[in-house]
Order: structure tokens, then sequence, then C-alpha cells
């Protein structure tokens, strides 16, 4: 089913007939003689018929006709239009239109539950799929858009653990088009394109938040010393060399080891170190 546009008469110039045969055959009736008035009462009552034939169409919005059933076209001309008075009328709104959806509660890739919740907006593109093909488009918009968020969300993990590991919390502009394209999948045969998908809520489940909140506060302490011990080795190792080249004092490999102990245990504290300096010999 794909909507066919199809031409409607202009509803004021139609309207201006049907008043100007209805004061003829008013005339008519009025005059008398003969067959006249049976006449002008029959033309009169199938002009007051045709004019169930009006109707009105809003900008952004389109009129699905059908006749006994049969789909017969699509009217999306603004105005008041007039077509077959035996034609059924519905209206389909072509605005743009979003919600969110509610919270929903999943387990994602790794198995921990999740709330998870998105704002899909969309509109209607095709209103002959959107009235024949479906049911309900709007109800099924919501339901298929929950379906799709639940299927996106179990594909991946919440935090990324591994690099280029793309997750539902460090990487939102692919996760946006990944959802937008489920959407698409599950919503063109309803003739409703997605304009745009973008996730709203996402936290750890009230009962593993706090579970989570300290597994994520490890894991950043970790990294930050990892990049502590890093740098601190980077310093010491620079540190050695420079000696070594400007030649300003020579250590062996036990002094090379006190002062490595030593410039680490600066560099990785987490607090100032007390220095103790030695006015003595070397030795």
């Amino acid at each position: 089913m794909k909507e066919n546009p199809i031409r409607s008469l202009p509803g004021i110039p139609v309207l201006l007939v049907q008043i100007a045969v209805m004061g003829a055959c008013a005339w008519g009736l009025a005059a008398g003689g003969g067959a006249a008035p049976l006449l002008a009462i029959v033309i009169a009552l199938l002009t007051l018929f045709s004019l169930i034939g009006h109707y009105m169409v809003e900008p952004n919005q389109a009129a699905v006709l059908s006749l006994f059933g049969k789909y017969v076209g699509t009217v999306k001309e603004a105005g008041l239009r007039w077509n077959n008075p035996f034609l059924t009328k519905k209206k389909v709104s072509l605005r743009v239109r979003n919600f969110e959806s509610g919270r929903l509660k999943v387990n994602e890739l790794e198995g921990s539950p999740i709330e998870i919740a998105a704002v899909i907006v969309w509109r209607v593109v095709d209103s002959a799929e959107a009235v024949f093909n479906v049911d309900d488009y709007a109800s099924f918009v919501h339901i298929q858009s929950e379906a799709a968020l639940r299927a996106m969300a179990t594909s991946y993990p919440y935090d990324q653990h591994e690099d280029g590991q793309i997750s539902l919390r460090s990487h939102p502009v692919e996760i946006s088009e990944r959802l937008k394209e489920q959407l698409d999948e599950r919503l063109t045969a309803a003739g409703v394109d997605v304009v745009d998908a973008r996730i709203s809520h996402l936290a750890y489940a009230p009962e593993i938040a706090h579970a989570m909140l300290q597994r994520q506060q490890a894991n950043a302490v970790i990294a930050a010393r990892t990049r502590i011990v890093s740098g601190a080795v980077g310093m010491v190792e620079m540190a050695l060399a420079e000696l070594q080249k400007s030649g300003v004092v020579t250590l062996d490999e036990e002094r090379k080891a006190a002062m490595v102990s030593n410039l680490l245990v600066v560099l990785c504290g987490d607090r100032g170190t007390q220095p103790i300096v030695n006015t003595g010999s070397l030795y």
C-alpha cells in the first residue's frame, strides 16, 4: 500500500455553485406550475447531499479517501476541499511529533540491570501506509519504539571496558544512530520516518547502583594510578640520563636503585613528601 495523490476541487467555488443551485430551486418552487416544483425538489435534495463532499484539510495534514473500503487517494492541499460525497475521509497529521518513552528496566550486554529511556522524534511520510497497514499508527510507534530500545540496550555494555568498544554511556552518538536504524526498520511499514532518537535517561538499576558506583570509582583510581606510574618512570629515566650525560655525579648501581626508589616515592605518593637532606658524605 503506497500513497496515491488525488485531485480535489476547491471547496469555496463549489459551495458558491451549490448555494446558487439551491436559490434556483427555491425560485422554481415559488414559481410553481407543471413539473418544475418536482424537479426543483429533486435537484435541491441532490445538492444538499453533495454538501457532504466538503471537508477541511489543515496545513501539514492529509485526507485519506476511500470508496466502500477501497483506497482511492490522498489529498494534501490545505483549505476547504470537495470530493465525491460517497468517499470516506480520514485525516492524518503529517506534523513532526515526539515523545519520551517510559524508563525501561533491561539487562545490558554483560547482564547488569539498567534503567534506560529515549526521546523519539517522528512523523508520518506515507498516509496510506499509516492508515491501512497498521491498526493504530500512533500506538504502533510507541510500542515498537520501546521494543527497539530494549533490543538496542541488550546489545551494548553500560560502560566501556576495552579500547574501541562501544558502550551506552561513552558513545551517545553511535548509540543514537543504532537506535534510529532499528526504529526505521520497525516503523517503515507504518509509513513513519524517525527524525531523531536519543537516550534521555541512563542509569544502573537502584539495587546495584551503589556497587556499580564503587566499581567505577575503582576503575578510575586504577586508571589514574597507571598514568601516574607511567609518568613517574619516564621522569626517573630522564633524570638518570641527564645526570649521566652531564657527568655531575657518578652513581653505582646501588645508589641508582636508591635514587629511583626515592623519586618514585615522591612522584607517586598521594601526599606531599618530607625530604631528609643528607649533609654528610655521599656514603
